[in-house]
């Protein structure tokens, strides 16, 4: 079951992700960039697909990892190419990520009349955006959470007593569980505080779903994942093909999901289903960018 909203009241915010304003066009680069022939042409077939979805994991792919995760932006070229992308026709972009809805919002800058559709807590949230039309038979109805959500509160209060006060070691709090970051503790802190959290979940919350990422571990009483995410979203907007990108463990769900016409694009090192590789998010606001020109050059 995924949560769907439509129209959350929020202040606006400065934004490269709306729709009331002339799209920032992506920097201008001929269509041979420096990709392969390879891609290049993968590119082109799903470019010219009738009604192109794309969707995108924000944290390591849209925007650089930080040490404050909620520094988090994206980079100016994948900002200027995914709204380049959304004011194109039959064009959908979505954000999927990790991240709660409400931090997803905050982090991408996402206005409350954007185009983009957002995918949040690994799938468990969706955020369609306001004026499209629900293509669900009917509104998914909402369970109760009620104990689950106390015995969240319950192992998040644990952990942050136990581990928060070492050095670099950040329990974060979320709609369907937590993380616990590492990235800036010590070796020795960062193995005690992880196998501390898997000892205390493993006990208290035996089925929860585990998630590991880069340097995080998250917990969640939800079981959906990306794939589930992609699904919903495809069935969502009608897509008649998927480029997805990500850059994380958490992301090959949606990866070994992907058709033959899709296109599923990995950021960074790592094992992956997908059939392109980029260096980083930089390299991969080129290739969307690139996607975008030759979208936009097959409108009729």
């Amino acid at each position: 079951t995924i949560r769907r909203t439509s129209g959350i009241p929020m202040t606006k915010r400065m934004s490269h992700m709306t729709n009331d304003t002339a799209a920032p066009q992506p920097d201008a680069q001929p269509f041979d960039a420096h990709f392969s022939a390879e891609t290049l042409a993968a590119l082109e077939t799903i470019a010219a697909t009738p009604t192109l979805l794309v969707a995108l994991d924000f944290d390591g792919t849209l925007s650089p990892l930080h040490d404050q995760p909620m520094e988090a932006r994206a980079t100016p070229g994948g900002a200027a190419a995914v709204a380049a992308l959304a004011a194109l026709p039959n064009t959908i972009v979505a954000l999927v990520s990790g991240r709660s809805l409400t931090d997803l919002r905050i982090i991408a800058e996402h206005e409350d009349d954007s185009p983009v559709y957002l995918a949040g807590s690994h799938g468990a949230e969706l955020r369609v955006p306001e004026g499209v039309a629900d293509r669900s038979a009917q509104e998914d109805h909402a369970p109760d959470d009620s104990a689950d959500e106390a015995l969240r509160d319950e192992l998040y209060a644990a952990a942050v007593s136990k581990w928060e006060h070492l050095p670099g070691v950040w329990i974060e709090p979320k709609r369907y569980g937590f993380g616990v970051h590492v990235r800036l503790a010590s070796p020795e802190d960062a193995a005690a505080t992880m196998a501390g959290t898997d000892a205390l979940v493993a006990e208290r919350a035996p089925g929860w779903r585990r998630r590991t990422g880069h340097n995080i571990v998250e917990y969640s009483f939800r079981h959906e994942g990306k794939d589930t995410a992609l699904a919903a979203l495809r069935e969502e907007t009608g897509a008649t093909a998927v480029f997805f990108a990500g850059d994380d463990v958490t992301d090959e769900d949606a990866m070994r999901t992907l058709g033959a016409g899709d296109l599923g694009v990995r950021v960074g090192d790592g094992a992956t289903a997908a059939r392109v590789r980029v260096a980083d998010p930089k390299e991969l606001a080129a290739l969307v960018s690139v996607m975008a020109q030759m979208r936009a050059a097959a409108q009729p």
